[in-house]
């Protein structure tokens, strides 16, 4: 008996996040469930927004009206990046080919994943943040030390600064746009010092600012760090990805440029008598 409660002890999943009480008839599925203290059906579903159950989901407290606000305007800007987006094409390429829906947005998430406007440049600049805080000459600093962004790992070497575009010459209309919407919401600090020392950075950098770089400042507002970042940057991206592929798989792959032209089939049912 001793040994069978050990047991039971030691294989209880350890989670700040959740807690769940079982139905009486069936220990497989939930009566309640708390998510950091709150009732999810009874409480948070009929009270709460999708960004608020989201903050109250990274940082397990309930946001203020502002950090609601904020993360709900950054989900709506990278919810689809567009056609052009490496991670969006992942995803086109897969469903137009065939692949199911579940590849088609694990295409999207292993291309989305990189530095090059991906999930881990957001972390990197998180990392920026986290060192550099609001002192440009800090940042004059880090952006004239590659090094500090070169450590071995997964991910391979950074080729440009974390936030910036390599492939711009100047800030593209939609990071203006979102930068501008943003800041009405936050009430941090650093997206607002970011569109002050926007020109000065981008000198810096020989770059334009970038998408990833507003949207890392207002993680930064949000308080989540590197790790939780990157996460959502991943996951509030989804959405593009999912409809673009739905969209291609159902116009089919003869209708998709980069598979029709490559693609010769003999003895073609459809073009048989």
């Amino acid at each position: 008996m001793g040994q069978a409660v050990a047991q039971s002890k030691q294989e209880q999943v350890h989670t700040k996040i959740w807690h769940e009480q079982s139905e009486d008839d069936n220990p497989f599925a939930a009566k309640r469930c708390l998510c950091a203290g709150y009732d999810v059906y009874a409480d948070i579903l009929p009270n709460a927004s999708w960004s608020e159950y989201l903050y109250l989901l990274f940082k397990l407290q309930q946001p203020q009206n502002w950090q609601a606000l904020l993360l709900e305007k950054i989900a709506i800007a990278i919810a689809n990046p567009g056609i052009r987006h490496h991670s969006v094409r992942a995803a086109m390429s897969a469903a137009v080919g065939g692949s199911t829906s579940a590849s088609s947005l694990m295409a999207a998430l292993a291309v989305g994943a990189g530095k090059l406007d991906g999930a881990r440049e957001i972390y990197n600049m998180l990392e920026c943040w986290q060192d550099c805080q609001l002192d440009l000459t800090k940042w004059a600093q880090y952006i004239q030390q590659p090094s500090t962004l070169t450590r071995s790992d997964v991910w391979g070497e950074m080729e440009h600064f974390p936030g910036f575009d390599p492939n711009g010459v100047a800030c593209a209309l939609p990071v203006k746009q979102v930068m501008a919407e943003l800041t009405k919401y936050t009430q941090g600090s650093n997206l607002i010092w970011l569109a002050e020392h926007q020109h000065q950075l981008e000198a810096l950098t020989g770059l334009p600012l970038a998408m990833s770089g507003v949207i890392a400042a207002a993680f930064k507002d949000l308080a989540m760090s590197p790790e939780q970042a990157e996460m959502l940057y991943l996951l509030l991206r989804l959405p593009g990805a999912a409809v673009h592929a739905l969209e291609q798989r159902e116009s089919g792959w003869k209708k998709y440029p980069f598979f029709a032209d490559a693609v010769t089939v003999i003895n073609d049912p459809d073009t048989q008598a």
